[in-house]
């Protein structure tokens, strides 16, 4: 007969919950480590990087410049 080693219940899932969270952590960094060579795969390089105009006001010369589309004050 083989000697096993047997936890208390209340041992057995604070070790579940911990190897839980482990698994969570590893998942996430991998999930970290793929955004971030997404992200690094979608910047531009500096030579064909080029800004963007500005935009042009609706009536020319009026001296107003018109407003984008989400200005709108949120209502709390």
């Amino acid at each position: 007969m083989t000697n096993r080693v047997t936890y208390a219940p209340q041992d057995f899932q604070k070790m579940c919950r911990h190897a839980e969270r482990d698994h969570e952590s590893r998942k996430l960094v991998v999930l970290l480590e793929r955004v971030k060579r997404q992200i690094a795969d979608l910047q531009p390089s500096a030579a064909n990087m080029q800004l963007p105009k500005p935009p042009v006001a609706a009536g020319g010369d009026s001296g107003v410049t018109r407003l984008p589309n989400r200005s709108v004050p949120l209502e709390r």
